[in-house]
C-alpha cells in the first residue's frame, strides 16, 4: 500500500468516493466534481491509498478551517476518511491500516506547511468517522453537538482551539406553500444525494412548493446562517446522514403539502 496525492488520472474515482460500481453514486450528480474545481485552488487536498495492484482503496480529503463548517484560525479539517468497505468493487479494504496511514499522512503534510493543527468531526456512535477511532489516534475532543464530536490535534503551542459554527437563524414555516430550503457545498455525495431526491420530490408538487437553494461555497452565505450543508422542510431539518431514500423524502414533503391544502 502507498498513500499518494491525488491526480488527474484519479480524479474521477474520488468524485464519487471509490464506488464506480454504484448506481447510487450517479444519482448523485456532478456536485462533489464541482465543489472540487473551485476548491483546488482555496486549500483543499487528498490523499489516496494505493494497492500494490494499483486499486485505489482508500481516501482523505481535508482543507483549511475557514473553508469548512467549522470556525477557528490556521487549521486544517479532515472532511472524511472513507476505505472501501463494500462486497462490490473492489470488495471490503478495511483493518488493513489504510485509515492510520492516510490520517498520518494528511498531518505530515499539514505540518510541513505551516499548519497549527488538524481538526476532524466524529460521531459517538460506532458508525462511519467514529469520534472513538479518533481518540485512539491521538485527537482530543474540543466542541459538542448532539451526538457530533469535534477533535483535533494541535501541532504548535499558541494553536488556538476550534469549534462548532453556530446556527444563527433557520428556515421557517411556509404559509400558503411548503418551504423547502436547501444548503450545499457538494463535497459529499451522500449529501448531495439526499438534495438531489428533494429536488425530484419537490418537483411532483409544482406551485404547492416555495424552493430556496443555497450555495455555501459563498462564505458570506455561510456566517449570514451558521449553515453549511442541510436540509429543511418548513424549518424542520432533514436527516441526511444516511441519505434518505426517495419515498420517505416524497412523504415527508406530501405530509406537509396536506395540511396547507386543508387549510384553505
Amino acid at each position: 500500500m502507498n498513500i499518494v496525492d491525488i491526480s488527474p488520472e484519479t480524479e474521477s474515482i474520488f468524485f464519487c468516493c471509490l464506488e464506480d460500481w454504484s448506481d447510487e453514486m450517479k444519482e448523485a450528480g456532478d456536485h462533489k466534481q464541482q465543489w472540487y474545481v473551485r476548491m483546488k485552488d482555496k486549500g483543499v487536498r487528498v490523499k489516496l491509498a494505493k494497492k500494490e495492484n494499483n486499486e485505489i482503496a482508500g481516501m482523505i480529503q481535508y482543507l483549511p478551517i475557514e473553508h469548512s463548517m467549522f470556525e477557528g484560525e490556521n487549521l486544517y479539517v479532515v472532511l472524511c476518511i472513507w476505505v472501501h468497505g463494500h462486497k462490490k468493487g473492489i470488495g471490503d479494504q478495511r483493518k488493513q491500516g489504510m485509515g492510520k496511514a492516510l490520517l498520518k499522512a494528511a498531518e505530515e503534510d499539514c505540518r510541513e506547511i505551516g499548519t497549527s493543527g488538524l481538526v476532524t468531526w466524529g460521531v459517538s456512535l460506532p458508525v462511519f468517522m467514529r469520534a472513538s477511532w479518533f481518540k485512539k489516534q491521538g485527537y482530543r475532543v474540543v466542541d459538542k453537538s448532539g451526538g457530533m464530536r469535534l477533535l483535533w490535534k494541535p501541532f504548535q503551542d499558541q494553536a488556538k482551539a476550534p469549534r462548532f459554527m453556530k446556527k444563527k437563524k433557520k428556515p421557517g414555516k411556509g404559509k400558503d406553500q411548503v418551504d423547502i430550503t436547501l444548503f450545499k457545498t457538494g463535497w459529499c455525495p451522500a449529501m448531495n444525494l439526499a438534495y438531489e431526491r428533494t429536488l425530484r420530490a419537490a418537483e411532483k408538487f409544482g406551485d404547492k412548493i416555495d424552493l430556496k437553494e443555497y450555495d455555501t461555497l459563498d462564505r458570506k452565505l455561510v456566517k449570514e446562517w451558521g449553515i453549511s450543508d442541510g436540509i429543511f422542510i418548513d424549518g424542520k431539518e432533514l436527516r441526511t446522514g444516511p441519505p434518505p431514500g426517495y419515498e420517505k423524502v416524497y412523504r415527508k414533503i406530501e405530509k406537509r403539502a396536506r395540511k396547507i391544502k386543508s387549510s384553505y
